[in-house]
């Protein structure tokens, strides 16, 4: 079978000047011609209203947050709605949604894009539920979700997943985390891309040139609705609930939170103001907006404590000597969750890597957009680790496009400093990673450079599905066999493991000889 991708497709269509096969963002589009276009990259959507689908997210003990959004013509600057619906939602201990547990309306509002947030309280621990919505006549399909363990040590199963550039390819990713026997799956940013085309053909990591401006409301809404015209991920919400972290291209490549004029402040609020639009994410604050909160602290039983970072609202500039990538309120919060934490797995949710990464011996960091940008603060924050006791960390991260492990050291230039935990960082969804050629010639030099990396491997794409037990952490690197194809099988490239009360990890002895461009042996 031939298969092409998105980018491929774009490339012809810029050739032929074929306007079906446009950029669905580009300017002049009217909302059908829009659609017409994404159809032809592969997008579909459900039935209207509830065209981008519906979610669950952040699950605690006795409740969840559900979500979906009103958007008969998705990729329309305006949606044809009244100013106000009232939405209905159940919540069912079965499929058909006749055992119900919980219902009521909620209303969907022009001002937040018709979206519609609904925490639902009173629910049982440790349950599956089913839910769905109804409005204008029309229902939605049904989704599921679960809560969270009260107590107990019960094994934990979860995926995460980063990085899903809509023009380079399929979510063959997505639609094996469907199928994943998880229990919540965490995603660790780059939801969507500012950039997708230049000059009539796609671009990946374009910096400030994203083809068509993207700096209002609309013109993030219209890009959200876009990637969630992917069916394999409005599947991938469906399946299980989400816990949410961003990055930058959320916003804008490499931005700073707290950086910036007003013009940018407007784009940042747009942004963020879409990004809630478009995600089951709970706000413990009075107002989303402007400003989402993210970071939080969430235990699955007595077994998983997870800490979801944000690590863009508030930093600073990079390579300062005084720089924050969390923020000084951030920061002073996670440290006193250190001190206060339980007997358990402690995983970070982390954007972007935290492990030292040099491109070769002796030389430079490879990107101080990562905590590389901030060296005071790491040492401070992983010293505070070590001196508190805290055992059990496991890191998982996002961004890179490639799949590392690492071990996490309060000093990355002195090995012999204390070890602290695990670092895990998963393969991109779709996004572009180095060549094969880069990869092969660089991952020995990383290697050499960097005495922590333990395994490297940039020339696939997936996800990550992490097992949880109160002996184990394991790490299986799933992956896809073709980025081109909706439908690529899914396999197992390789796992790690993490023992309980042990610092490090080490590769499953099944998986071993599995292709990597390094191994640290």
């Amino acid at each position: 079978m031939i298969r092409t991708d998105r980018r491929n497709l774009l490339k012809a269509a810029a050739a032929a000047g074929a306007l079906n096969l446009a950029w669905p963002l580009s300017a002049g589009l009217s909302p059908a011609r829009a659609r017409e276009a994404a159809e032809a990259l592969g997008a579909d959507y459900d039935p209207a209203p509830f065209t981008l689908g519906v979610a669950s997210g952040d699950p605690l003990a006795n409740s969840v947050l559900l979500w979906t959004r009103l958007a008969p013509e998705p990729l329309a600057a305006e949606q044809p709605l009244p100013e106000v619906v009232e939405v209905e939602w159940t919540v069912a201990l079965d499929r058909t949604l006749r055992q119900v547990v919980a219902r009521g309306t909620a209303p969907a509002s022009a001002t937040l894009g018709h979206s519609v947030h609904v925490p639902v309280h009173g629910l049982r621990p440790d349950t599956r539920y089913w839910y769905g919505f109804r409005a204008l006549g029309r229902t939605s399909r049904v989704g599921r979700t679960r809560t969270a363990p009260a107590g107990g040590a019960r094994p934990v199963r979860f995926a995460a997943a980063n990085c899903q550039a809509f023009h380079d390819g399929f979510y063959a990713a997505h639609r094996g985390i469907a199928r994943e026997d998880v229990d919540f799956v965490v995603h660790l940013g780059d939801y969507v891309y500012e950039h997708g085309q230049v000059g009539g053909v796609p671009a990946d990591h374009v910096r400030d040139h994203e083809g068509p401006s993207v700096f209002t409301v609309a013109d993030y809404r219209r890009r959200h609705a876009l990637y969630k015209g992917d069916a394999s991920l409005r599947e991938a919400h469906a399946a299980h609930p989400w816990f949410m972290t961003w990055d930058d291209h959320e916003v804008v490549n490499d931005y700073s939170g707290t950086g910036g004029g007003a013009p940018f402040m407007q784009r940042k609020a747009a942004a963020y103001q879409a990004w809630y639009e478009h995600q089951p994410h709970r706000d413990d604050s009075a107002f989303a907006l402007p400003d989402p909160e993210i970071h939080r602290v969430r235990r699955w039983g007595d077994l998983l404590e997870l800490t979801v970072l944000d690590l863009r609202s508030y930093r600073s500039a990079q390579n300062l000597p005084d720089g924050t990538i969390l923020g000084q309120g951030q920061k002073s919060w996670l440290k006193r969750g250190i001190d206060r934490a339980p007997d358990a797995w402690h995983v970070w949710a982390n954007s972007i890597m935290l492990s030292q990464l040099r491109g070769r011996p002796g030389g430079p960091y490879m990107f101080t957009d990562q905590w590389d940008g901030f060296l005071a603060e790491r040492k401070e924050v992983l010293g505070h680790v070590h001196s508190s006791g805290l055992e059990d960390l496991v890191v998982i991260t996002g961004d890179w496009h490639s799949a590392f492990v690492d071990d996490i050291r309060t000093d990355f230039d002195d090995p012999s400093s204390p070890l602290v935990g695990t670092e895990f960082t998963a393969h991109s969804v779709t996004s572009g990673a180095y060549s094969a050629e880069w990869n092969r010639t660089n991952g020995p030099l990383m290697g050499a450079a960097n005495p922590h990396l333990k395994y490297f491997e940039g020339n696939r794409y997936g996800y990550d599905v992490y097992e949880v037990t109160p002996e184990r952490f394991s790490a299986h690197m799933r992956v896809i066999a073709d980025r081109r194809d909706p439908a690529s099988p899914v396999t197992t490239l390789t796992s790690f493991h993490v023992d309980r009360g042990s610092t490090g990890s080490y590769e499953d002895p099944a998986t071993k000889n599995s292709p990597a461009q390094w191994r640290r042996d």
